[in-house]
Order: C-alpha cells, then sequence, then structure tokens
C-alpha cells in the first residue's frame, strides 16, 4: 500500500469509534447483462447501497440487477460516457462512502473492504493499483501497458504524484471531496484519470491498494484504446496547464469538516 499526499481530515480515528460510515457502490452498466451475476452477488453484504447506472442497455441488464439484488438502486444515465454515468451515480448515492466498480467482472468486489479499510484510517482517495506487490492484470495488451506507462509517467512528473497505476476504474473515496475532484468535466473513460489527478492538485491524501484485474467473461469492452487514450492524454494537458488551485484548510475547519463526516454516519 502506499501513500502519498497531504491528509485533508486529521482525527479521523476517533469518529470511527463512534460512527459507521455508510458505503456506496457505483457500478456504471452498458449491456452487462451476462456479467453482472459474476458482480453483485459478490458485492460484501455489508455494504448499504448498490447502485446500477445503466447506459439505455438492450440485453436486459436492469432486470438481471434486479433480479440478482432486489434493494439495487437503478440510475438511467441521460447523457453518454463512463465519466457522466459516474456523475449519475454519485448524484443518487446516499453513502459516506463511495466506491466504482466495473460491471464486466474485471475487479473483484471482494476487495471492497480493503479500499473502505483505508479510507477509515485517514486517507481521503484510494486507488487501486494494478502494479503494485501483489496487484497484477490479465486483461491489459503490451501496447496498453505502454500507453498507461507513459501517462503514468506524466502524471508523476507533472503533478507530484508517486501512482503506480493510472487508467484503473477501481477506486474509492469519502463523498465530501466530491467537489475538489470536480468530476463534471469529464464524460468518458478519462474520468478516473481526471479523478486521481484533481485529488493530486487538491492536497488530498491519496493512497493506493494493490488489486487484481481479470478478463471480462462475456462481451467486448466498449474501451476504444486509441480515442480513449487520446482522451486521457489530453485530460492530462488541460489539468497541467489549468491554475493548481490545493485546498486551504486550516485547523478549524479541518475539526468541523471530520465532525460533518461523522455526524452524517448511521451511529
Amino acid at each position: 500500500m502506499m501513500s502519498f499526499g497531504h491528509q485533508y481530515r486529521p482525527n479521523i480515528a476517533s469518529h470511527i469509534m463512534m460512527a459507521i460510515p455508510r458505503v456506496s457502490v457505483v457500478v456504471p452498466t452498458l449491456n452487462e447483462a451476462m456479467n453482472l451475476p459474476h458482480v453483485l452477488p459478490n458485492i460484501p453484504a455489508w455494504v448499504d447501497e448498490v447502485i446500477v447506472v445503466d447506459g439505455n442497455s438492450t440485453d436486459g441488464t436492469i432486470e438481471v440487477a434486479k433480479s440478482l439484488l432486489p434493494n439495487v438502486v437503478i440510475v438511467t444515465q441521460g447523457a453518454r460516457g463512463k465519466g457522466a454515468a459516474l456523475r449519475a451515480g454519485f448524484d443518487a448515492a446516499r453513502g459516506d462512502i463511495i466506491v466504482t466498480l466495473d460491471a464486466d467482472a474485471s475487479a473483484d468486489p471482494r476487495e471492497i473492504s480493503a479500499f473502505v479499510g483505508v479510507l477509515l484510517s485517514g486517507a481521503d482517495f484510494v486507488k487501486g493499483s494494478r502494479f503494485l506487490q501483489g496487484g497484477g492484470t490479465l486483461d491489459m495488451e503490451w501496447y496498453r501497458r505502454l500507453g498507461n506507462w507513459g501517462l503514468l509517467q506524466l502524471v508523476n512528473f507533472r503533478f507530484g504524484g508517486k501512482f503506480t497505476d493510472l487508467c484503473y476504474g477501481y477506486n474509492a473515496f469519502w463523498k465530501d471531496v466530491l467537489p475538489h475532484l470536480r468530476i463534471e468535466e469529464a464524460s468518458g473513460f478519462e474520468i478516473e484519470t481526471h479523478m486521481n489527478v484533481q485529488a493530486l492538485r487538491a492536497k488530498l491524501k491519496v493512497m493506493e491498494v494493490a488489486s487484481k484485474e481479470f478478463q471480462r467473461i462475456h462481451g467486448v469492452s466498449n474501451l476504444r484504446t486509441i480515442p480513449d487514450g487520446w482522451r486521457v492524454l489530453k485530460t492530462i494537458v488541460k489539468l497541467g496547464a489549468g491554475r493548481s488551485q490545493p485546498l486551504r484548510i486550516g485547523p478549524e475547519s479541518q475539526g468541523a469538516s471530520a465532525r460533518s463526516r461523522a455526524d452524517r454516519a448511521v451511529v
């Protein structure tokens, strides 16, 4: 596990003893009916809310989701793109913690506990890494691996990060840091890179956890290597050219923010 950045909320441990934060898992879908049986039932039972954001699937994705999890929250995506889907899910989420999980069974839902545990230990934003010890990927061609490495080096050099992975959809964060991620400008697969970079620019406490990525079980990925890679590059360049606006929160405000988070949790 790797950590970098400044701590946004000190003394969060004392609040953990008093309250149990609610956890929402956001799952964007587009024709994933055959994969959902390998995903939704494996989400830990202690998760408070599972939100499936559907991009107008035609294969019965919504019906399958409801049959697997009767209490699932279904959100119909308005605009196209993964970024738009995640924004819709974040808007609907009622939890104190939000976890993003792909619907193609490439990520293991049982790793959610590791992400949440790191948030409870004081992190603001937790990103999965396929390249930390204990992680790995079975679903990345050599050219995608090379592209990911190149974009990763650019981000670390320009924004002072120490990331080991960049374009991966498994992330978790406290909902109250959403304004600092400024996701309204990302609509496609560049959303993960956008969130990672904005977390660095906002001086959030970001940590990585090892994660294993598996091959999609059914269907074909909606990822388009060259067009989406180009979108990621443009995102990095745009954010790099913009003026950094780190958080400026004094000790008094930090304490208030921590109390606010605990107050919203279920005691």
